[in-house]
């Protein structure tokens, strides 16, 4: 692999012209990239900005459709990347007060360069990736514990601080029971760039996704099949010279398609969420035994005897969609990725996955060919030699299961390999539903016992919508579908259901026993209701729309807008009910309480909520 480039800068003329080079797996892959910088013929304080390139695919094992794609991706990726850049320094000079670079004039009339005022290009800092910020570092209010930081945290600069303090007091005000630990809300906001919107979207997703899934009770629920015991060649294994956890995986000697056709991607994935889990317990336990903050993970894996088996495009598949999963999910775990023995096939497989693994992430591996990592530079710089595996030749036994190759007496079926991934991924108290503008969805929940506890704990994934409780005497029926909403939306099917006729009259033929609670995208609601009559209650939640306006007055431009908007009218919510009898019932989060997660822990606020006895309560 050989990579040219060339820079033209031609200041007569005011062009910059950058061309580019790459050849790589023996010719079979050549890429070649102009781009062109002028000035504006008609304005020349316009900067005209061209780039074209060409990618030619002679041979590549089959996989040329999926290099193709990958490099359209990267290309896209690249483009997007170089405009930030490029954003951030002309930002940067915005903030210098510098508006105006002098243009270039020839040496031979020194007298008729101006005397310039600019100031010099400051160097990047994270600071400029956040944008306007309404807290000043350094301000009372503004600061962690000095000795927190440094034991749990690492080294944080007075903005990185500030960051964690706001992104954790917005989980605090919108996210009532768990919330992650500081050390991974400090993960997101690392992967960011400590850009606090950006964090703060990364974070309620995976929020979202943990409860959906119900990551944080992984480790007391999941079971290895006995395949998994047997075949799958990683295991976590001491520490490195760091203290950071390190895990160890014998790829080449994974027999990936015989695991796939075994067990399926659904349940491989689920094996490598509950390694990242023991990862994220392992860390909280070595920052108590080495007395410092460690946050991440080292992983082994080494390549003897991996071969074309290996990129067998179901475990290339496989493979990538664990990264991605893990990626989002799980960001700045990894702190060092040693990859040893690299055969020849290696670039291939690494051509296939690289694009998909985060920038910052790449930097972290170091790959050895052959017998490289016994040398200088090798295992003995990272991880102590009583800890590297025997057979890697130190002095530490490792047992590791050997793998081998799978029997085909344990392959299932694509039918039953379906099921069993349907059955994976539908094992959750949770349920989701759509909400549109006239089509709110209801619960109904039947009491036959006075003093009986209604509890509910939700997500609101998508728009701001309005939650209220009613209670009717009356058994309800499920309203019949019209074939168009209010808006000429089509009603979902099977993920919104109404109770309450449209026929009915609030006061006469229901009644609402809770004040409504307006809640906001993003937002995490428990709370609980305790009946005083018997009956039937519904949960509701509908849409919120903004309050009309008087008749005195004009609508505003953003309601009017907002009107149009056809995503306006279509909200998405997760939610789990649950009723307890009144002795049961030890406050609507004592069933967050009992998990136990290397990622969260329960909030200040709900910690304190739980000492209400009040008769009805909404929590927020």
């Amino acid at each position: 692999m050989y990579f040219i480039q060339k820079n033209s800068l031609n200041r007569r003329e005011r062009t910059l012209h950058i061309e580019a080079y790459n050849e790589s797996f023996s010719s079979r892959v050549n890429v070649y990239e102009h781009c062109c910088y002028t000035v504006h013929p008609e304005n020349e304080d316009w900067t005209c900005f061209e780039q074209s390139a060409s990618m030619d695919i002679k041979s590549f094992f089959g996989f040329e459709s999926t290099a193709e794609k990958i490099a359209m991706k990267q290309y896209a990726t690249s483009i997007k990347k170089g405009k930030e850049i490029i954003e951030f320094h002309l930002k940067q000079l915005e903030e210098e007060g510098i508006t105006h670079m002098p243009r270039w004039v020839p040496p031979t009339a020194p007298q008729l360069i101006p005397v310039s005022s600019a100031k010099p290009i400051p160097a990047c800092t994270s600071r400029a990736h956040l944008g306007s910020t309404d807290v000043v570092p350094g301000s009372p209010d503004d600061k962690l514990d000095a000795d927190y930081i440094s034991r749990y945290l690492g080294t944080l600069t007075p903005f990185q601080e500030s960051c964690l303090i706001r992104l954790r007091q917005w989980l605090q005000e919108t996210h009532k029971g768990k919330i992650p630990k500081d050390q991974h809300v400090l993960r997101f906001l690392r992967s960011r760039d400590f850009n606090l919107e950006k964090a703060k979207e990364a974070l309620c997703q995976t929020l979202t996704w943990r409860k959906q899934h119900q990551i944080d009770f992984l480790l007391d629920t999941w079971q290895s099949p006995q395949p998994l015991q047997d075949y799958y060649t990683g295991g976590w294994h001491h520490h490195d010279k760091d203290g950071r956890p390190l895990y160890i995986l014998r790829l080449g000697q994974m027999d990936t398609k015989g695991l796939v056709r075994a067990l399926g991607e659904e349940t491989l994935l689920r094996h490598v969420l509950s390694i990242n889990e023991e990862g994220l317990r392992r860390c909280e336990e070595n920052t108590k035994i080495f007395g410092k903050p460690i946050s991440c993970w080292t992983c082994l894996v080494d390549l003897e005897g991996l071969n074309m088996r290996h990129l067998w495009r179901p475990g290339i598949k496989a493979l990538l969609r664990m990264i991605e999963v893990v990626g989002a999910n799980y960001p700045e775990t990894l702190g060092r990725l040693l990859i040893l023995r690299a055969p020849r096939v290696f670039p291939v497989l690494w051509t296939l996955v690289s694009p998909f693994i985060d920038e910052n992430t790449r930097k972290k591996f170091l790959i050895y060919a052959g017998n490289d990592y016994q040398g200088p530079g090798g295992l003995v710089d990272y991880i102590n030699k009583d800890c590297i595996p025997d057979f890697l030749g130190g002095d530490s036994m490792c047992d590791i299961p050997e793998g081998g190759l799978v029997p085909k007496s344990l392959y299932r079926t694509a039918e039953e390999l379906e099921n069993e991934e349907v059955k994976l991924w539908n094992e959750t108290i949770y349920k989701s539903a759509s909400v549109l503008k006239g089509a709110p969805h209801e619960v109904l929940i039947e009491i036959t016992d006075v003093s009986s506890v209604i509890t509910w704990d939700f997500d609101v994934c998508k728009g701001d919508m309005i939650f209220n409780i009613y209670h009717s005497r009356r058994a309800p029926q499920p309203v019949k579908k019209e074939g168009l909403s209010a808006h000429n939306l089509a009603c979902p099917a099977g993920n919104n259901v109404q109770f309450i006729d449209r026929s009915w009259m609030l006061g006469q033929d229901y009644s609402m026993v809770e004040t409504a609670l307006t809640c906001r995208e993003g937002e995490s609601v428990q709370g609980s209701h305790v009946t005083r009559w018997p009956g039937f209650y519904i949960l509701q939640w509908r849409l919120y729309s903004t309050p009309s306006c008087s008749s005195s007055s004009r609508p505003r431009v953003d309601d009017v807008l907002a009107s149009l908007q056809v995503s306006s009218h279509r909200c998405k919510v997760m939610y789990f009910t649950e009723v307890l009898q009144s002795a049961d019932f030890r406050g609507s989060m004592s069933s967050l309480e009992s998990s136990h997660s290397g990622f969260s822990l329960l909030s200040a606020s709900t910690t304190s909520s739980n000492h209400s006895h009040t008769a009805s309560t909404i929590s927020r």
